[in-house]
């Protein structure tokens, strides 16, 4: 059994052997994915010396005050660049208008007296006054979005502005989900007595779904090794396959064995976490397997410990175990750990800039309800005694607030 650190190191090191892939899709369907590839700039920002304001342009003849300035005209935003400016003369222009040859310098329209045809200035404007030059902010050729880069609505819009129609995204897994266990039935079915509805599916589709990946249900397999193994084997041809429930001590408990023999190769076998410490992690040549324990409350602990961020690292999202984990101050008692470290759910608050949780105090792993309604994971460290409102704590999201 590992310290939860060390497990996480042995999933990390299987996921750096498969390095993202790419694929390629609409700009517009982009969004929330991670670039595939590092993409540069296709055009100069601005691509011309501009006006920064509306205004008028000038040449270096300028000066303030004295007699009107004559307006020979007007440069909008769209015209193309070549207007000649004569000196002695003005030329209104607008923001983002090129700026006409011989002139040096814009004022603002607020600083001005007149109109259309003639203009006085009331205040002086040196070279480069209220201009944008062309590449300032970016040339053609330089880094526009960096391999691994989250495509959020500014990325697409800086995107959009480079013309890229087509954008290298890391390709998604696909995942798999299958239940496992002769007393699991399908939530929409009445249990016999000594059965229970099937509540890990529903948690790990919506799970996988809270961050962009569409996973699928294989359904339940009962704890017959032929049955359990053609399922599982099917449920192989996916990147991550999710089992839950049969990986314990018990004599039913056939997951290992099945994997096994299908040719995957075990990696992790219990990590000293409560609830969760059947864990197990295994690798095939085409993927990877996570298999959950049975009870509610390990299922969810063991996805938002290690399932998640594995799933979030082959999408290029930098993850790992209790990674973006945050201080808090506890708004009521937070129980002691024993050999192993304890997780809870709290509810988080916030309050004068200060995160507040609030421990859901759980009776076991079998405790769904302790575990469906929280924001926040809090972590108990191995031996760590209690710990009383107001005291420190660590907390890790579970979804984004």
């Amino acid at each position: 059994m590992f310290a939860p650190e060390e497990a996480w190191a042995r999933i990390a090191r299987e996921l750096d052997r498969r390095p993202p892939r790419s694929v390629s899709l609409p700009r517009r369907q982009a969004a929330g994915r991670t670039l595939g590839r590092a993409l540069a700039a296709r055009v100069d920002v601005p691509a011309a010396d501009v006006s920064a304001m509306d205004g008028y342009a000038l040449g270096a003849d300028f000066a303030p005050g004295g007699e009107p300035t004559p307006v020979i005209g007007a440069i909008r935003a769209g015209d193309p660049p070549g207007f000649v400016l004569p000196a002695g003369s003005a030329v209104r222009i607008m923001t983002g208008a090129p700026l006409p040859q011989g002139g040096d310098r814009v004022i603002p329209v607020e600083q001005t007296d007149g109109g259309r045809d003639r203009v006085v200035f009331r205040a002086a404007a040196a070279a480069g006054d209220h201009i944008r030059r062309r590449g300032e902010i970016m040339r053609a050729g330089d880094p526009l979005l960096a391999a691994g880069a989250l495509i959020g609505p500014g990325a697409l819009a800086l995107l959009a502005a480079h013309g890229y129609a087509e954008i290298p995204v890391v390709r998604p897994p696909t995942v798999a989900i299958l239940a496992t266990g002769d007393e699991v039935v399908p939530p929409e079915v009445e249990p016999a007595p000594g059965q229970l509805r099937d509540s890990h599916t529903d948690f790990l589709l919506a799970a996988c779904r809270s961050f962009g990946l569409a996973a699928e249900s294989l359904g339940i397999a009962p704890d017959r090794e032929e049955e359990l193994s053609t399922r599982i084997e099917r449920g192989l041809g996916y990147d991550v396959l999710l089992l839950c429930g049969g990986v314990s001590m018990g004599e039913h408990d056939l997951v290992e064995g099945v994997l096994a023999r299908l040719g995957c190769r075990i990696v992790l076998d219990g990590v000293a976490i409560q609830p969760g410490q059947p864990l197990v992690f295994a690798v095939h040549d085409g993927g990877i397997v996570f298999g959950l324990p049975g009870n509610p409350a390990s299922v969810m602990a063991c996805f938002w410990l290690f399932v998640r961020p594995a799933l979030r690292r082959w999408l290029g999202v930098p993850d790992g175990f209790w990674h973006g984990a945050l201080a808090a101050e506890l708004a009521a008692p937070l129980p002691g750990a024993g050999a192993r470290d304890r997780f809870l759910t709290a509810e988080v608050t916030f309050s004068s800039g200060t995160i507040r949780a609030t421990p859901r105090l759980s009776r076991g792993s079998h405790d769904l309800a302790a575990f469906a309604l929280g924001t926040a994971l809090v972590r108990v460290r191995a031996g760590a005694p209690p710990q009383p409102a107001g005291a420190p704590c660590e907390i890790l999201p579970l979804g984004d607030w």
